[in-house]
């Protein structure tokens, strides 16, 4: 057998080699290129990634106080269930927040809301916890390293003794629920979370003139700037009948529209608006070391894009005027230890905007000066053997409802119709 010299085929020439020969360096450098160009992207990438996650502060005091603890905190009961204690602090000092009153050195949970996370991610309910709520706070470390005694005095003196650590502890006892994070965040934060969502909308059924919470705006169909929706969550006396519980319901609403507006295309989906979601969110927030990062966060939330806005659950612990200050609030049962009580367990509740009159989980509206702002103290009740003593008597005669509905709205019924 000879052998064949293979030329040329049909067609081919000495100058389609060397075409295609330049084919292929093009292909090369074009691969270099993009390569170039991704890592680039990938770099930016990690930069935006690296530059968000060093935003949060990790609250690592919090953490060690609540370690030495450890063996007095209730127990979780449902695997995959999520508690999280979500603090508005009325310090006035850092960035901004001077201008809304002096800086006394000292700071209070100005709102507290106990958010629960259901197992399956089909629902949420925030909890809101009256500032005014007449509680036990346990012996707490302030920031100079000595410790409180144990005192019967309003919730949000919790946060003044012994920061977040504190009211968490109080928190749980108040509920013998386990809180499993916890974020903090102050006027300025919320302000740039509303700015990063270009404003947030509501619907005023009347004008509003409050110099002290420095809102002005006409009735109707209103959409808020950070400035404007922070005096709108905090005002009370030129807004409704004054009562902190009021308050708590408008709070609730404007945290419903938020939801909606970040859930909504126009800020999940638009990278330009997302990016600034983001960097407010995060520079706002103090966390537990669990969830202090991108990742951490993630996981947390990750889920709650699927519940459907009628299933996210807004609603005040059912309270009433205390019993020996008008200006205080105490809990009404045994609703309230209904409503732990499902929480705890994961199970569902049900809210509704009416006042349910016959309902046990039904609140009523008193007049709820704040105690902080008439300069009166509270009032505070010692331990003593041991026990708590508020001279009060037991009353055993309620039942919980096998099916309480209590008063409240959703984010689905947070916007203006």
């Amino acid at each position: 057998m000879t052998d064949s010299t293979y030329g040329p085929g049909a067609g081919a020439s000495p100058s389609g080699l060397a075409a295609r020969r330049r084919r292929r360096r093009w292909l090369r450098y074009a691969g270099v290129a993009t390569a170039v160009v991704v890592l680039a992207a990938g770099g930016a990438g990690w930069a935006v990634y690296q530059k968000l996650d060093g935003n949060i502060t990790e609250d690592t005091d919090a953490a060690a106080e609540l370690a030495r603890f450890e063996k007095e905190r209730p127990t979780p009961l449902v695997h995959d269930a999520q508690n999280i204690l979500l603090i508005g602090s009325d310090t006035r000092t850092g960035r901004g927040n001077r201008k809304y009153g002096r800086d006394l050195g000292t700071q209070r949970s100005d709102t507290t809301i106990l958010l629960h996370l259901a197992a399956d991610r089909q629902s949420a309910t925030a909890v809101s916890l009256p500032r005014d709520l007449m509680v036990h706070i346990p012996s707490c470390r302030r920031p100079d390293g000595s410790r409180t005694r144990a005192q019967f005095a309003q919730f949000n003196w919790a946060f003044e003794f012994g920061g977040t650590a504190c009211t968490i502890r109080t928190v749980e006892k108040l509920t013998n629920i386990r809180v499993d994070h916890h974020m903090v965040v102050d006027f300025a934060g919320f302000k740039d979370m509303v700015d990063a969502v270009d404003g947030v909308q509501v619907c005023l059924k009347e004008p509003v003139d409050d110099s002290a919470a420095k809102l002005r705006l006409p009735a109707g169909r209103q959409t808020l700037n950070g400035e404007q929706a922070l005096g709108f969550v905090r005002a009370r006396k030129s807004l409704g009948n004054g009562s902190d519980t009021e308050r708590m319901d408008r709070q609730q609403e404007f945290l419903g529209a938020l939801v909606n507006k970040v859930r909504s295309n126009d800020v999940l989906l638009n990278p330009v608006k997302l990016y600034p979601v983001l960097d407010a969110a995060t520079s706002s927030l103090t966390t537990d070391p669990g969830i202090a990062s991108l990742r951490g966060l993630y996981e947390l939330v990750r889920g709650l894009r699927n519940i459907p806005t009628e299933r996210v659950q807004f609603l005040t612990v059912p309270r009433r005027s205390y019993t020996y200050d008008a200006n205080r609030d105490e809990l009404v049962e045994p609703a309230a230890d209904e409503l732990f009580t499902r929480l705890r367990q994961d199970e569902p509740v049900q809210v509704t905007r009416a006042r349910p009159d016959a309902s046990a989980a039904s609140t009523t509206s008193n007049s709820d000066e704040s105690a902080y702002e008439n300069g009166d103290d509270g009032g505070e009740y010692e331990e003593e053997d041991g026990e708590w003593s508020d001279g009060k008597p037991d009353d055993p005669t309620h039942t919980p409802s096998p099916a309480p509905t209590f008063r409240g709205n959703t984010a689905a019924g947070s916007t203006c119709t």
